[in-house]
């Protein structure tokens, strides 16, 4: 990994995925889902529908990016993950019912430590960006939610691919106007950090889930606990 005193004195913007790094996503829908569920009859664990959920949207992004024939807004794939997941449960359920699921994410709150650090990487002089795979309504829709104002909000619609395609980060290198090798790209999520890797920027492992990052040639710069590590590792440096 590079030393982090190299880090914090070469990058200039800090370039963060949003739903599952800046808001906790598992957490907060499967707060959302419990009442519903339980209103419905289904007796299952609610966290197990939630990663179920989540999965089954990653893997259809993961097939709409490959397949190169257009990109399928994130909401839609959401209302197909949704549906499948629910069809496999056999619950019942109306297309009220899926568009008010997948409008849940739209409500996210960020991690506790979040906020603060973001705070603190701004007073370090760092610009500070999201790069996310939400449709851009729903990232506006999000805004109020995580109560932090970002330098740049970047859905992949203007890439027309799902991240981890590496039109997404050249993308956000464009909009931001910083050079890929001034950008660290922070993500709870090893997919991400490989792709923004690949394409030439320095990126961070939000380790909150203290899992191996795995085997790969694109290891992240820095691996931390959380945002306020990571905030000391880079305003300290």
């Amino acid at each position: 990994m590079t030393s982090t005193t190299a880090l914090a004195r070469e990058i200039r913007i800090l370039v963060f995925d949003q739903y599952g790094t800046v808001v906790d996503m598992q957490k907060g829908l499967t707060e959302a889902v419990t009442p519903f569920l339980k209103e419905k009859g289904w007796d299952g664990e609610a966290h197990r529908f939630v990663t179920w959920w989540r999965r089954t949207h990653f893997e259809n992004s993961m097939i709409d990016a490959l397949c190169d024939r257009g990109h399928t807004p994130y909401r839609q794939i959401g209302h197909r993950a949704v549906s499948y997941v629910m069809d496999r449960c056999d619950i019942s359920y109306t297309q009220g019912d899926v568009r008010w699921l997948v409008s849940q994410i739209e409500t996210l709150k960020p991690f506790p430590d979040v906020v603060a650090a973001l705070e603190r990487l701004r007073e370090g002089g760092y610009k500070l960006a999201i790069l996310s795979n939400g449709d851009r309504d729903m990232l506006e829709a999000a805004k109020p939610h995580i109560g932090f104002p970002f330098d740049h909000v970047i859905s992949v619609q203007e890439a027309g691919y799902f991240k981890p395609h590496w039109k997404t980060y050249a993308t956000a290198e464009e909009l931001t106007g910083e050079e890929r090798s001034s950008c660290l790209f922070v993500a709870n999520h090893a997919f991400d950090c490989l792709g923004a890797k690949s394409f030439g920027m320095r990126t961070a492992f939000i380790d909150r889930r203290k899992r191996h990052f795995g085997e790969t040639p694109h290891q992240p710069d820095l691996i931390v606990a959380d945002f306020k590590e990571l905030a000391a590792a880079l305003v300290e440096a």
